[in-house]
């Protein structure tokens, strides 16, 4: 994705537009404080619709990998990236009269010149945990405290002479 491809949201999505594309995570500069490294690619779709309302939207899928960082042993592990989001597109006057109600849709605001590697790095943060970690019985720092625990026991020993 050298080029960094703008869309007018309106049009698009009254069209019905699609486009799909690849970004490698090195090129979204806002994810670099969340990740282990650089390495990663993710491809994408974006379709332009109009649901039974009228209202115009936009749905977009991501699949990929990044690398993120484990909270238990602090090592990276692969992170498979999968989003899918539908997002309303509204006007400045009717996203801040949604204010802080609950609605059943995101909504962005409707741009003329809307960056489309920008909105995939929003809904990518949106995605990633709070806490990364490796799966259970993947993670090596979980195996140590599982073993230093069974160690500690004080009734340790009583369990052996059992067997």
């Amino acid at each position: 994705m050298n080029a960094r491809p703008f869309i007018d949201s309106l049009e698009f999505a009254r069209n019905g537009q699609k486009i799909k594309g690849e970004v490698s995570v090195a090129e979204l500069s806002r994810l670099h404080d969340m990740l282990a490294n650089l390495y990663g690619q993710l491809s994408y779709e974006l379709l332009g619709c109009v649901d039974k309302l009228g209202q115009l939207g936009l749905k977009l899928s991501a699949q990929g990998e990044c690398q993120l960082t484990c909270q238990r042993c602090l090592k990276p592990y692969t992170y498979p990236v999968q989003v899918a989001s539908y997002l309303i597109l509204r006007d400045q006057a009717a996203l801040d009269a949604l204010g802080d109600e609950e609605d059943e849709f995101d909504s962005i605001l409707a741009e003329s010149h809307l960056e489309i590697a920008q909105l995939l790095e929003d809904e990518i943060l949106l995605s990633l945990p709070i806490a990364p970690k490796h799966a259970v019985g993947d993670c090596q720092a979980q195996d140590q405290v599982a073993a230093a625990t069974a160690e500690a026991h004080p009734f340790a020993m009583l369990a052996q002479l059992k067997k």
